[in-house]
């Protein structure tokens, strides 16, 4: 199983995709099947398509983590991050991050964070589209290595928080 993670774009229109890939046959097979089985409200996970009546290969989970927030969010949700994120998966598999050979044995479930306040749908779009494919390339390199990890320990910092000793 892969496990993979990126941040691309700023402000409200940024994408923050996670991404777990494995064998249909497997725990991430498992997981993808029971997220699709289990929707909850605002929370609708659904397969990812390049155009209606063409997945992705592998099959892609989207799932949404910010809960739908009227139809504005819905809208960037469901149009431009999904059809980002499954251009991003295209790409990954046409850079090899993905393998080619197999990629009808495997699941990916895309964990995706679209802002409610989000408005410019094609920023939306790239964003997640690089992000899902930076996500899917640090999962096939195993990256962040453990020392990166340890190394960056001393002064964490995101988008939405910088502690005030690490400014």
């Amino acid at each position: 199983m892969q496990i993979g993670e990126s941040f691309v774009g700023e402000g409200a229109d940024a994408a923050h995709v996670n991404t777990v890939l494995g064998a249909k046959d497997g725990p991430a097979g498992v997981a993808w099947a029971t997220a699709l089985a289990t929707p909850r409200q605002g929370h609708v996970p659904f397969i990812a398509v390049l155009r209606p009546g063409l997945p992705t290969r592998p099959l892609t989970l989207f799932v949404n983590k910010a809960t739908i927030a009227g139809d504005g969010h819905a809208t960037l949700t469901w149009g431009a991050a999904q059809a980002g994120v499954a251009a991003g998966v295209a790409d990954a598999v046409h850079a090899g991050a993905v393998p080619a050979e197999g990629a009808d044995e495997l699941v990916l479930i895309a964990a995706v964070w679209v802002n409610p306040a989000a408005a410019d749908a094609d920023a939306v779009y790239a964003n997640n589209r690089a992000a899902t494919a930076q996500a899917l390339a640090a999962g096939a390199k195993g990256t962040p290595t453990l020392s990166e990890v340890l190394a960056a320990r001393g002064r964490p910092e995101n988008p939405f928080f910088r502690p005030s000793d690490a400014r």
